[in-house]
């Protein structure tokens, strides 16, 4: 399974570095992490416009799109599994979507083909990564029947 994070910002060395990593190693799947950046001062409307832009030309061609966002689908995690499965049995590379500190533009939201929260507080960007990377790890063990889920 091709799987693909793309993050607003860049994430430092840090205890969220090492958990994502970890996640990662013990992952067979292939899941790159593509950070994009705005390195201009802009702010509000006209920052959420160019990180759209950079968001959507990360993306992979073709790819099924989860936009991570606070009003977004909840799903449980054997949800997410099943989901992630029937993802994976349709051959499309996933991409999954955290956006900025101003939110995901409407051009984001709109290419999403679900829109996913976890859960209505609002999570720091480096919180989310790894909450995401475990989630994904979980919905590999679940579907392989790995016992880490229990």
């Amino acid at each position: 399974m091709d799987v693909t994070v793309v993050a607003v910002g860049r994430l430092r060395s840090g205890p969220e570095h090492e958990l994502i990593s970890a996640y990662l190693k013990r992952l067979p799947w292939t899941l790159r992490i593509i950070e994009v950046e705005e390195r201009r001062p802009i702010v509000g409307p006209e920052r959420q416009t160019r990180e759209a832009d950079l968001i959507l030309a990360a993306l992979p061609p073709g790819a099924i799109v989860i936009a991570l966002d606070e009003r977004g689908k909840t799903l449980s995690s054997m949800d997410f599994s099943t989901r992630l499965t029937g993802w994976r049995d349709a051959a499309k590379p996933v991409a999954f979507v955290i956006g900025g500190a101003d939110g995901l533009h409407e051009k984001i939201r709109t290419r999403a083909d679900l829109l996913l929260g976890l859960g209505p507080m609002v999570w720091p960007h480096a919180m989310v990564r790894v909450m995401l990377t475990e989630q994904i790890y979980r919905a590999y063990t679940i579907a392989t029947g790995h016992p880490y889920h229990k």
